[in-house]
């Protein structure tokens, strides 16, 4: 089959696709029931798949409910951000024309680093031990020690493809997410009312520039 080669003039020419990074302060409207897997029970996991059997431990309330939380070098808690991204993107169920499948390319959700290595969105608020009775294997019943944030504030950093998404879209997808899916444990998308959130309206929201200035809205 012959082949063409295209002039000058018929060259395709493709712009950069431009971007956009906000700053958004999120606040809690109920309780956050941390989630963290501990490093006993994936030891647990592991020993039964590989047909060990993991040594009974007296019950350690301190220490369950220490390990559900997600740590910072100093100190501080956090969440995961793609717990955040993954309930802003399951918020395109709640409006025509969206996809999930389009918002995980054109949205990127950033972080700090916290001690085991995952993108965390800092959490403010006092967390306390909450205790609750759950149901294992075969009927029976278990203790359950995990952290819960009463009151809680967080700021979400969110970058987007301005050429397809415009920052109130952005907006109302943070805000959709937070109210209709959530994060943590017994969010509304697993049949709680735990962790649900908004974009705080007493905060201004910033939008950072491509030399580092920052704009706040």
């Amino acid at each position: 089959m012959p082949t063409t080669t295209a002039s000058a003039s018929e060259k395709i020419e493709i712009d950069k696709l431009a971007s956009e990074h906000l700053i958004i302060p999120i606040v809690g409207t109920t309780p956050l029931l941390c989630n963290r897997f501990s490093e006993k029970a994936k030891q647990m996991m592991l020993d039964a798949m590989q047909g060990r059997k993991s040594p009974k431990q007296p019950k350690d309330p301190e220490g369950e409910y220490q390990a559900t939380l997600y740590r910072f070098a100093d100190g501080g808690y956090g969440f995961p951000t793609i717990a955040f991204k993954s309930a802003t993107v399951s918020a395109a169920r709640f409006y025509r024309g969206v996809t999930m499948t389009a918002l995980k390319q054109f949205l990127f959700f950033r972080g700090e680093v916290g001690v085991d290595g995952q993108a965390l969105a800092r959490i403010q608020g006092d967390q306390v031990m909450r205790e609750d009775v759950v149901r294992v294997n075969r009927g029976g019943a278990d203790l359950r020690y995990r952290a819960l944030f009463p009151g809680w504030k967080a700021t979400l950093e969110v970058v987007y493809f301005t050429a397809v998404l415009t920052r109130g879209s952005v907006l109302s997808l943070v805000d959709a997410g937070g109210m209709g899916v959530g994060v943590g444990e017994w969010r509304p998308e697993r049949d709680g009312d735990f962790g649900t959130y908004q974009v705080d309206q007493d905060r201004d929201i910033a939008v950072i520039g491509p030399k580092g200035k920052v704009k706040v809205t």
